[in-house]
């Protein structure tokens, strides 16, 4: 009886101890970009952006928006040349310029293609540059009237923006594994997202007309890289006061316990960005407002209440059904490569409840927040 007492002590005392000790940096991978929930937030809050000529069309279809906000991280996995997509490794090009690339590198297109080949640019991102090519797309689907392809694009251009307002989208020291600061990106765009932004200020006025759209994309990525040194150092500086048991904690996410980044630490790194990660939130929405808004000026200002019909939603879940069904065979081929701290993120799409389904990822979300704000309430009590 001792015997059996003793052990049962051992594995519910002394174990979990043990075990925080031996804890290594977050296996979860970066969600890529915000993560899933973030994403979804920054479209759906930038619909209120809108004027009343679009806010109708926009908030009719606003769960689609929400919810398909990541379709272009499940994509990337799948897709040869999505990747690319959601980054710039703008640090890689430094020594051409004096340290100083993300101001100096050739801004269109095809002057960057004869400065530095597309190879090369395909291989460290090309995220500003694809924000103007999908607003061309977009652009021209409020001319032709193409309300499916106004909602996929709508959808998507809003991720690709959200990606550019990243701090750890503008380096080659993507995750920290360059400075020993493993598991950094989804710490700062996944976890402090989860855990504060229900309290953050959205309030980002109306949406305006860009004039020269392809300068904001950079913008937006300046931005972003000039607060990537303060998420790296201040992380490096609270990882010397924390000890290994006080950084991170196990979290029970979807079934399962994963090693993440303890609310202690979380809450000290949030404060000491000083309203960082809600500056770039709040720089995301109005920035895809700015540009929905834009398109829709350029494409003439078509009449959007012509298009209020559920069936553009019935085409689409069809469409992304035999779309999502393609992805999934593909990864399974993995033929794909995809960056070291992807791979785990790609399981975890394999693995979400009700794969068939386009709402699987915003089940998901929905668990994950709950479980947060349940976590966060028993800490209250």
């Amino acid at each position: 009886m001792k015997k059996g007492l003793c052990l049962f002590l051992f594995f519910v005392g002394v174990l979990p101890v043990i075990q925080a000790f031996m804890v290594k940096p977050p296996t979860d991978p970066k969600p890529p970009a915000w993560g899933f929930f973030a994403h979804q937030r920054i479209n759906r809050l930038a619909v209120f952006t809108l004027p009343s000529e679009m806010i109708t069309f926009y908030k009719f279809y606003i769960v689609y928006l929400t919810e398909n906000a990541i379709n272009p991280d499940a994509r990337r996995y799948a897709v040869k040349g999505e990747a690319p997509r959601h980054f710039i490794d703008v640090d890689v090009y430094d020594h051409q310029y004096n340290d100083s690339a993300v101001y100096k590198m050739p801004r269109n297109w095809r002057d960057a293609v004869k400065k530095h080949t597309e190879d090369t640019l395909q291989a460290y991102g090309i995220v500003p540059w694809h924000i103007n090519f999908m607003k061309y797309r977009l652009t021209k689907a409020f001319k032709n009237r193409e309300a499916t392809k106004i909602l996929r694009l709508s959808a998507e251009i809003g991720h690709y923006i959200a990606d550019a307002n990243v701090p750890l989208h503008t380096t080659e020291n993507y995750n920290g594994q360059l400075t020993n600061q493993k598991g950094i990106h989804g710490f700062w765009e996944s976890r402090l997202p989860e855990l504060y932004s229900d309290n953050y200020n959205y309030f980002v006025g109306k949406a305006k007309y860009i004039k020269k759209p392809q300068q904001t994309a950079w913008q937006a990525v300046i931005n972003a890289h000039e607060a990537l040194d303060s998420v790296l150092r201040f992380e490096r500086e609270l990882t010397k006061r924390f000890s290994a048991d006080k950084k991170y904690t196990i979290d029970e996410r979807n079934g399962s316990n994963i090693r993440t980044y303890s609310k202690k630490f979380s809450k000290a790194f949030h404060d000491k960005l000083a309203g960082q990660v809600e500056r770039r939130m709040r720089a995301s929405i109005k920035m895809v407002g700015d540009f929905w808004y834009t398109c829709w000026v350029d494409g003439g200002q078509p009449d959007l209440s012509k298009m209020l019909d559920k069936k553009y939603i019935e085409e689409e879940r069809k469409r992304l059904e035999k779309e999502r069904k393609e992805w999934r065979e593909k990864q399974q081929q993995k033929k794909l490569k995809i960056r070291s701290h992807e791979a785990a993120l790609q399981h975890q799409i394999h693995k979400l409840p009700h794969q068939g389904c386009c709402h699987a990822y915003a089940r998901y979300y929905t668990y994950l927040r709950k479980k947060m704000q349940d976590s966060n309430k028993s800490l209250k009590r």
